[in-house]
Parts: structure tokens; sequence; C-alpha cells
């Protein structure tokens, strides 16, 4: 039994390259998970096969626009001229339902996210070493040596903000990477600050 039966917002965030989306779907392999994946809102059309409430919450821009007048995101970002967020109400109602919400998200979105939901669970993936994330940039094969060393800089100065994430995860390997989160989670339920008044009622014989 967790004393802790609030499910806990667990973002997973760090630099272009490092694996983030790779760990995510690792994640979700895990055995007896309790997962949820945020699904995002945006102004932009469904592609083929794309299905309501499961990819996106797809909505027109002027609804989107008087969320975030409203402050209904935990965070968002216009890309292309499409809006792109995560809504506040569907996040909480999973936390209620005692799911684990994951959020694989860009630094400065996690940034974002920590101004609003300072006890979410914070994990900062970095790659084994400098060479490894080249490799990785470059076995894409999808950008120029131009992009490429452009993501490295921006890299480079994601790195200093580490300090404000609750844990770093080194992506030495998927599977190892996801086994440390899903410990991580589950010690994270176990802290004093989030257990401690089930403890006391459990002791008192009201639950």
């Amino acid at each position: 039994m967790k004393l802790n039966e609030r499910g806990l917002l667990v973002v997973i965030s760090g630099p272009s390259g490092v694996g983030k989306g790779t760990i995510r779907k690792a994640l979700f392999e895990i055995p007896d998970n309790n997962f949820i994946y945020s699904v995002s809102m945006t102004t932009r059309k469904p592609r083929a096969g794309e299905v309501e409430g499961v990819d996106y919450f797809f909505v027109s821009r002027e609804e989107f626009e008087l969320g975030i007048k409203n402050g209904e995101f935990l965070e968002y970002a216009e890309f292309v001229g499409e809006y792109y967020g995560t809504p506040l109400s569907y996040i909480d109602k999973q936390l209620q339902e005692g799911k684990e919400v994951i959020i694989e998200i860009e630094v400065q979105g996690a940034l974002q996210v920590r101004e609003k939901m300072p006890d979410a669970v914070f994990v900062f993936i970095v790659p084994p070493s400098k060479k490894a994330l080249i490799d990785r940039l470059t076995a894409r094969g999808t950008e120029r040596s131009s992009e490429i060393q452009r993501r490295l800089e921006k890299a480079e100065r994601e790195y200093n903000l580490a300090y404000k994430y609750d844990y770093i995860v080194v992506n030495d390997d998927v599977f190892n990477a996801a086994d440390r989160i899903f410990a991580i989670i589950r010690a994270e339920h176990a802290k004093t600050e989030r257990s401690i008044h089930k403890y006391y009622k459990l002791m008192e014989g009201k639950e």
C-alpha cells in the first residue's frame, strides 16, 4: 500500500538528442506500471489516424488563446503558427485518480512547469559523454552539420540548468535509465512530506 495515494507528475527533460522519447517509451514497457502519458492540446488539424483525447486535444485558435488568458495551461508554446500546450485540468484529474502522469519536454518547457507545479518530480536526462551526444545527433541523418552544431551549443547552455532538477539520470542504456526513473517514482511516494498525513491517520485508526 502506498501512503501517498495521489499520483505524481513526472517531468522527463533534457537537451535534444539525449534520448528522452526512447526512455519514456521504455518506461511504459515496465510491467504493472500506472503511467499516463500527458495528452497535449493543439490548434493544428488532426492528421490521418490521430484520435481526439489520445494523440491530442484538438481545439480552435480562439479556444486556445482563451485558455492562455484564463491560465489553463501548465505550459504552452507556439510552433510554426500553431499552439501546443499541456492543459492543467487534464493533468489534475489524472493525479487525483492516482495515476503517474509522465511529461516528456524540452528544458524551457520544464522550467515553466516547475514554476506552476513545484511538487512535480523533475528528471534531467544526460548522455554518458559529449561524444555520445554528438554520435546520436549525427546518427539521425536528418540534419546538416550546422544544425547539429547549433543543437550542441544549445545543449551546452542547458546542461548548466541541471541544478534546477530533482534528479539526473545518465542514459547509458535505455532500459537501465527507465528502471532508474521507475525507482525514483517509487521512492518519491515514500517521501515523508508526501506520506506523513496518511501515516498519522493509519496510526490513529482513522483509515
